[in-house]
Parts: C-alpha cells; structure tokens; sequence
C-alpha cells in the first residue's frame, strides 16, 4: 500500500511540475488559438522534456547529446511533433479555407458540389489544301474553334494559328469542350472518336467557310492520331477551394444561380443582377438624381412577370444559340434554382479584343544573328513570343466585367518571363467586334485596331469584357 501511494504522489509531483513549465514557458501559445492550430515544433517539444528531467531528477542528471536519457527524450518529442503536426492536419482539413485532398473533396460532397473534372487535352494536325482564293495570302483558324468527331464529341482548338502555302501544315493544341474522361478521345480504339470536321455552327470560322464556298471545296484536312488525355483529372485544390468557398448555401438566391451557371462548360465568368434588389448601373438615371427627393426604382407591377438579368462571358470556344448551345445549357441549369414566377434574361456579354505591341530587349536566349527580321522568326524567338502570349492571356481572361485593361500590368507580366530584360514603347491595342456581332448580310470591312497610347489603360463597360486577341507579330524583338 505504500508503495501505491508512493506512485500516486510522485504522480502527481510530475503532473504539478509539468504545469508550473507548461505555465512558465507559453504552452498557451500552441494548439487551438484565435491565429488557427499552432503545432508544437521538434525543439519546443525537446525543451520541455529537457527542462522536465532536470526538474524531477536533479541539475547534475547527464543529458549531454550522448547520454542515453537525452536520446529517449528525443525519440519521444520526435513522435510527439509527428503526434502534433497530425492533429494540425486534421484541424485544418475541417475547414474549406485549408483543407486538401480529400478531405476537400469531403467538405464539397457535403455541399453538393463534387470536385469537378478537367478537360482532356491533345494534339491534331491541320494541312492546307492549297490554292486559296484569289487574294488570300493565308488562313487563320482561330483560338477557340470547334472541332467534332463522327460520335458527336466537341472540341475545340487551343491557339490561333494561320495556314498559308509556305507553312501548309501545323501541329495545333486542342481541349476537349465538356470536361469528363469520356472525352479522352482515342481514335485507335474508335473511330467514331477521331476529330474529322469543323462545327459549322461556329460563326469564328467565318473565313474559313467563305473560303471553301468560293473554291467549292475543302481547304483544310484534319489529321487525328493521337488520343486526347487529361480528362480523368480533377480540378487542383486551389480552384476547388474557390468554388467551394463562393457557394451558397441554401437555393433560390443570386448566389446559388451564379454557382450554378459558373459550372456550365463555356462560362467564361457569369454575373447574376437584379435590378429590384439593387442599382442597376445600367440605368441612364444612375447618378444623375437626388436621393432625398427620388426613389431607386418604381414599385413593381404584380400583374407582370418579374426578370432578372444573367450577364454570361462566354469561353473562345462557346457556341451561343442553338438547341445545344450555351444559352439552352445556361437555362436548363438554372431552371429548378430560380424562384416560381421569376425568369432570367441572359445577356451575352460584350466582348472587346485585346491585343499588346511592344519592343523587348532580351538577354541570355541564344538568338541568332542578322536582321531584325532573322531574329524575330528564329525558333528561340517564337518559343519566347508564345510563352509570353500565355502570360498575357492569363491576365486578361483573369479580368471581370468592366474592369480596364492596365498597361502596367501587361508590362509586369512581359518583364516576369526570363530573358526579358526590358519592355519600350508597350501599347494596348482594342481591337473591333468579333464576326458574330456582326450584321454579315452587309459588306463588311475588318478595320485595323485601335492603338492607345505607351503606358494608356484600356476602359471597359459595365457590360463589355476583354478577350485577348494573340496576335504576336505585334511583339518585336528589338
């Protein structure tokens, strides 16, 4: 008996001394506080164990880095930080803001959004079947047209690229139109898979259809060979923590549509407004009344049907009307979202072309001799024009509505990839409408784009969105 009281009491004397230190050296700072899950370092925890010994067991205990207690005392604060960091783990995956993987995928299965799947990607081959009408010295296919394949899928080319009889054949990126690993398209295994057509009933490939209907031929010839991969993959954290973090929860709010139609494959970006609910910036009364004497809107007409408007950004590749097209898709999205007796008006977003001339001087590519024209259509060249191109497109379509178009921004982006080592004379260019705004039963001349001046924005409506036109023989290389 007395040996079990004994135990009780050393016990308690260790218990009591290892909350005089936890006390005395800000224990409190660790574990769950108002900054999140702080997790005890490897010497923290050694510290205390240390400072622990030399308390029960007297100052003269050896706890040299040799001594056999100093080693067990590490193995033990070595398990004890895995031990911690574990629980830090399992704190931050309770939350969208930090979790990961697939406790990510957790929190978004709670909420009814699972984590979406990426597009599959792939390579094809386009070949000019010259001559071309007279008067044409080349071909341009669009960023953004749209392919199909005899099983009905969509796809659509992921850079611009221009055909003519000097360069009759390029490789092209391309990227599935729906998301899914249905779309890894694979023309050995199934021919109904092989990307052999252009859609038609995308009106970016204007040129291209006026070109084959004065020849009364085809002009380009599809080659597909290597299948499409990409499409079992998922969205990255990053992208998955900002949908989820943006969701609504509960329906029938702006919120809930918004989510809904962000996720339609062809939404650039999407903006819910409702004029009843809030200013309508569109409006010719906006700022320009007093509002002690005036109200923000009349009262509504029950007798009428009540619509609120859904402003869409459309991908490169969206095709608008038709029975498939991105409005149907965007109204069978939201159609059991929306309130009974309300209805949404989808605008199409104005969409404004965008495009970058500059000077760059570069240092440390190996760049030929020669002219300025040598050196601008050398390889290392145009490898270096596309990488910035990307640069430039990210920061553009990364732009929402109205939003201007910053100079010094596209001057950031040129100066961030390596061998720029200066940008001169750097000038937006705002390119005119697009072919589908276009009344086309009129003659129509494609004028030259406007040029603003060296370090000049770009001012965007509320309405308009900019929409990068890559163009790289703007870029000089000087």
């Amino acid at each position: 008996m007395a040996e079990s009281s004994q135990t009780r009491i050393d016990t308690a004397d260790i218990l009591a001394i290892d909350d005089s230190i936890a006390r005395s050296s800000g224990s409190a700072g660790f574990g769950i506080t108002r900054e999140g899950f702080i997790p005890k370092p490897f010497p923290r925890l050694l510290a205390e164990k240390l400072a622990l010994a030399r308390t029960l067991l007297g100052e003269e205990l050896d706890l040299t880095s040799g001594s056999l207690i100093r080693k067990i005392l590490e193995i033990t604060a070595l398990e004890e930080m895995r031990t911690w960091a574990t629980l830090g783990t399992w704190f931050d995956n309770t939350f969208a803001i930090s979790a990961t993987g697939v406790a990510l995928d957790a929190l978004g299965a709670e909420l009814g959004l699972e984590r979406p799947h990426l597009e599959a990607r792939g390579t094809i081959t386009l070949t000019l079947l010259p001559p071309l009408p007279d008067g044409n010295n080349e071909l341009v296919i669009p960023r953004g047209a749209r392919l199909l394949t005899a099983g009905g899928h969509h796809i659509a080319t992921d850079e611009r690229i221009s055909l003519s009889p000097t360069t009759p054949k390029r490789d092209v990126p391309v990227v599935a139109f729906y998301p899914g690993p249905e779309h890894n398209l694979d023309p050995g295994a199934d021919p109904n898979q092989q990307i052999n057509a252009f859609n038609w009933a995308d009106k970016s490939l204007i040129e291209l259809v006026a070109a084959e209907k004065t020849l009364d031929r085809q002009l380009v010839q599809i080659t597909h060979t290597s299948p499409l991969t990409g499409g079992e993959l998922r969205w990255p954290d990053t992208r998955y923590r900002e949908l989820l973090l943006s969701a609504p929860r509960s329906i029938w709010t702006v919120d809930a549509v918004q989510t809904a139609i962000s996720l339609v494959p062809g939404v650039r970006q999407v903006q819910v407004r409702d004029a009843w609910g809030g200013l309508d910036l569109n409006q010719s009364i906006f700022g320009n009344f007093n509002f002690i004497e005036r109200l923000f809107g009349s009262e509504r007409d029950l007798g009428s049907p009540y619509y609120f408007t859904v402003l869409v950004a459309p991908t490169a590749s969206a095709i608008w009307e038709g029975t498939d097209g991105l409005r149907a898709s965007i109204e069978s999205a939201i159609e059991d979202l929306r309130p009974i007796g309300i209805f949404p008006n989808l605008v199409r977003a104005e969409e404004v072309g965008i495009g970058v001339s500059a000077n760059l001087v570069v240092r440390g590519l190996p760049l030929p001799s020669g002219t300025s024209a040598v050196v601008n259509e050398s390889q290392p060249a145009v490898e270096l024009k596309k990488r910035l191109q990307a640069r430039l497109r990210r920061y553009v379509d990364s732009l929402p509505f109205g939003e201007p178009v910053r100079s010094s921004e596209a001057t950031w982006a040129f100066m961030n990839e390596p061998g720029v080592a200066d940008v001169r004379n750097l000038q937006l260019l705002r390119y005119p409408p697009a072919f589908d705004t276009i009344d086309l039963t009129q003659p129509q001349t494609t004028p030259p784009p406007q040029k603003y001046g060296v370090g000049e924005n770009i001012d965007l409506g509320a309405n308009q969105i900019p929409v990068f036109v890559d163009d790289a023989g703007n870029i000089v290389i000087v």
